[in-house]
Parts: structure tokens; C-alpha cells; sequence
């Protein structure tokens, strides 16, 4: 199923170029939103919030989608997860050496949404990625039994600013981790290895790959983080990025795609953004990294 938030917190599979809402049958939720509430139905096993009662349809073009989890408990994410994007940063170390890194959930944000830039003198770039959404409580998953805790697929952005900081500072500003459109259920996509992702700034084509190019694929990924923390229904990870990585400005579309689930859409904007070197702190920090200059981190 592809299922998907609309018109506020309406919960819907999408059938083609229409939507069947189900919000009726998903248990209300304080927290999280409506299809948050669906993937912890499911892990608690009311199967009864499969049933559809009562369907309604609305076409696909008169609903406004929104984000699939606006509030998830953890975003959890890959550095240095590609072997063409560690050549392309010139670092030394991948995944496998850096471990994961958390990125704030308040940087969530869903199809059609807008990207907010800080600052006015740095350079933010865009990351394409495949998120894996978490159906149900684990801990230390072998990686043998690692899939079966993946609840579904999404589509990421994991904007970063290229600086001094730690990763969770550079990519945690709210707006910095787009998701959608929609969820697609881990049973429509067997082996996620076999999908193709592809990135634009506009009408250039930045990135392209396969998701089996990774270092730590998804299951050896699902399973080492879990190694260092309880996952949770509903958590994200962002599985990292390939070569492709480049600037973005006000106005720039981006757009990320990915076979068998979607295409996401957002665009960038500079409004409200400051000087770097007036950010909270500046004047106690010894150094400033060049504006717009390319940088080891990822």
C-alpha cells in the first residue's frame, strides 16, 4: 500500500490517481498524526485498522498531501553510506567506522513544503536518499531477522550546510529533512536493492544510483542501529547518499525519485536568513569556515 497524509491529518491509500481515506478505521493518536497511528496499530497487531469501512475516494489532483510522519520519534541517519560519495568528499572514513548520527525530528517536513535557509553566506547542499520507516519496538536485530522490523519506504532529503559543525547540528534546521510523498509498505518492495534513486536542482539531474551501490545496506543497517538504541514504531532512517551532492540557492527546486515509490518535491528559500557571523555564538567561536567552500564533512 502507499499510504498517505492529506488535507491536514487524513489518512489515505493511494490507488492510482485516487486516494481511499481510511481515517476512520486508524485509533486516534494525541501524538505523531494519523498514519503514525496506523504503523502503531499495526505493531500492536489491531488488525482492524486494515479494514476499510465506509470508503470514501478523493482524486489524487484535488487533495493537498502532507507529511508522513510530522512528528517521528527518531531520525536516524548514514554518513559516508556510498563508496562514490566518500570518493566525491575526499574523507577517509564511511559508515562503518562513523557509526549513525541523529538529525532533529522538528526538521520534518512533507511534499510541497519549502526548505528554509539560515544563512545568507554558506553553502547548503542537497542530499537524495531512501527512508526506511520502522514498524514495531526492536532491539538488537541480527541482521537476518533485520527486515522484519521495516514497517515501509519513503522518500528524503537530508539538507545539509557544509561547516564546522557536528552533522546533527549541520543538518538538524527545521525544514532540513523533507519526506514523502507518501509511505510505501514494506510488501510492495521486496528488496529494496533493486530500486533506482535519482535527484534535480531544477531540470539538472545531480544524482543517480542504485540502492544496492550501498556500504551498509538496509538490513545491516536496521540491524546496527538497533545494536546502539531501541527503534521505534515510526522512526526514519536515512540510509545516506551517493555522488551528485551540490549547492542550492533561493528559488531552486529539488526533487528526489525513487522507483516503485514516489517523487518528492520541495523548493528552497532564503528567507528570514541572517550572516553566518551573527548566528548565536559567533563571537566565541576562533574560526569561520569559508563561506560557499567545499568541506570534508558530509
Amino acid at each position: 500500500m502507499r499510504l498517505a497524509r492529506f488535507d491536514g491529518d487524513r489518512l489515505g491509500v493511494v490507488d492510482g490517481d485516487t486516494v481511499i481515506d481510511i481515517t476512520e478505521t486508524v485509533p486516534h493518536r494525541p501524538v505523531g498524526g494519523s498514519l503514525h497511528g496506523f504503523i502503531e496499530a499495526v505493531a500492536e497487531g489491531q488488525s482492524g485498522a486494515l479494514a476499510f469501512r465506509d470508503v470514501v475516494r478523493h482524486r489524487l489532483s484535488d487533495i493537498t498531501l502532507a507529511c508522513p510522519l510530522p512528528v517521528p520519534p527518531k531520525i536516524i541517519a548514514a554518513p559516508v553510506n556510498y563508496l562514490d560519495h566518500k570518493a566525491e568528499m575526499t574523507v577517509e572514513h564511511t559508515v562503518a567506522d562513523l557509526g549513525v548520527f541523529l538529525k532533529a525530528r522538528t526538521s520534518v517536513i512533507g511534499p510541497g513544503d519549502t526548505v528554509v535557509l539560515p544563512y545568507t553566506d554558506m553553502r547548503f547542499d542537497q542530499e537524495g536518499e531512501l527512508g526506511v520507516v520502522i514498524g514495531r519496538r526492536v532491539r538488537d536485530l541480527p541482521v537476518e531477522e533485520a527486515m522484519t522490523a521495516v514497517f515501509g519506504y519513503t522518500c528524503l532529503l537530508d539538507m545539509s550546510m557544509r561547516s564546522t559543525e557536528d552533522r546533527s547540528t549541520r543538518k538538524s534546521f527545521d525544514t532540513f529533512t523533507p519526506i514523502g510523498p507518501w509511505i510505501v509498505t514494506a510488501d510492495e518492495i521486496p528488496d529494496p536493492a533493486v530500486l533506482g534513486l535519482r535527484c534535480w536542482v531544477g531540470d539538472t539531474l545531480r544524482q543517480e544510483t542504485v540502492i544496492a551501490d550501498m556500504i551498509f545496506d538496509v538490513p545491516t543497517l536496521v540491524a546496527y542501529a538497533s545494536s546502539v538504541m531501541t527503534l521505534e514504531p515510526g522512526d526514519v532512517i536515512a540510509t545516506g547518499t551517493p555522488k551528485g551532492v551540490g549547492p542550492v540557492a533561493d528559488g531552486d527546486r529539488v526533487a528526489v525519485e525513487i522507483d516503485a515509490i514516489g517523487r518528492l518535491d520541495v523548493t528552497v528559500s532564503d528567507r528570514g536568513a541572517i550572516p553566518y557571523g551573527r548566528r548565536v555564538g559567533a563571537a566565541l567561536s576562533p574560526t569561520r569556515p569559508m563561506a560557499h567552500a567545499p568541506s570534508p564533512h558530509s
